[in-house]
């Protein structure tokens, strides 16, 4: 998924372990017919008839859509202000670019354009595939409008398969079967666009509420799920919430409840242990890092 400025030693992108068993060829086969969109970023589609226009290409027509998204997210994407941005005629886009769903993967593929470079640090597979997890969730964090994507089937655009291919090598030399490892990569990605989904909405909320207050006015207040515990959940009726809800937040009196961030990290550590004592069944590894110890 992500481009994200990564750059250090203990490459995911390594070559796989001799021991590993290597993939038989396909046979050779007719190519079959991508969808829309994908056969566009595979370069299975045909040249249409007319010529391309000068100064026009699908990738200003993609980087034009995410600079609006980025701006007024996806609700502020169409063809129409997408060819506004470029200075050319709405029917012109369409030389390059069928229709907006067509237009919304390309988004997503190019929104990680730069992942056939990232190196991931850490020693370990624990420690790389934690980098993993906080890659895609900077990535959001810097397009937020992904959350707000339709996801009607796995991404499977190049760029999205780098990055999958990236998490995958992460796991390299462990006792995982190739099947478990990509079910864990689906996990941690679901949960990271889950948790960056319903931060983003949030920051969103906020500034609706601020927009709509206007200059004189003030926002309404934007509740947290602590404090509307507090003020709903009695203690007769939710013993166990009320006490979550006024226990004092940290250990030993620290200086507030953790942050957003830091709950994504303790979900994200709590999956690595899952899959750790997953492998601790399976076996041995044949090849284990240095540093596969939990960050704690």
């Amino acid at each position: 998924m992500a481009a994200s400025e990564s750059a250090a030693s203990g490459s995911a992108a390594s070559e796989p372990a001799a021991s590993e068993a290597t993939a038989p060829e396909p046979a050779a086969e007719e190519k079959v017919l991508l969808p829309a969109g994908l056969d566009l970023l595979w370069g299975r589609r045909g040249q249409g008839k007319r010529g391309p226009r000068p100064g026009l290409s699908a990738d200003a027509i993609v980087d034009a859509a995410i600079r609006l998204a980025d701006a007024e997210g996806l609700e502020g994407v169409s063809m129409a202000r997408v060819a506004a941005e470029l200075g050319f005629t709405t029917m012109s886009l369409y030389r390059y670019v069928t229709s907006k769903e067509e237009l919304l993967q390309l988004m997503w593929n190019g929104s990680a354009d730069g992942a056939e470079g990232l190196v991931l640090e850490g020693d370990g597979w624990r420690a790389r595939l934690r980098m993993w997890a906080i890659v895609q969730r900077d990535m959001i964090d810097l397009h937020p409008w992904i959350s707000q994507m339709p996801m009607a089937a796995p991404p499977v655009a190049p760029n999205s398969l780098v990055f999958v291919e990236l998490g995958l090598a992460t796991m390299d030399g462990t006792p995982l079967a190739d099947p478990d490892k990509l079910r864990f990569i689906g996990m941690i990605a679901s949960y990271t666009l889950s948790e960056a989904r319903m931060a983003n909405d949030a920051l969103r909320a906020a500034r609706d509420a601020a927009a709509a207050a206007g200059d004189d006015g003030e926002p309404a207040p934007l509740w947290t799920f602590d404090a509307l515990l507090r003020e709903l959940a009695d203690e007769a009726t939710y013993p166990r919430l009320y006490r979550i809800a006024w226990t004092p937040p940290g250990d030993g009196g620290s200086a507030g409840p953790p942050s957003e961030r830091e709950e994504f990290l303790f979900g994200i550590d709590r999956i690595l242990d899952g899959i750790q004592a997953f492998m601790d069944r399976a076996g041995p590894a044949e090849q284990a890092g240095p540093a596969d110890s939990a960050p704690r």
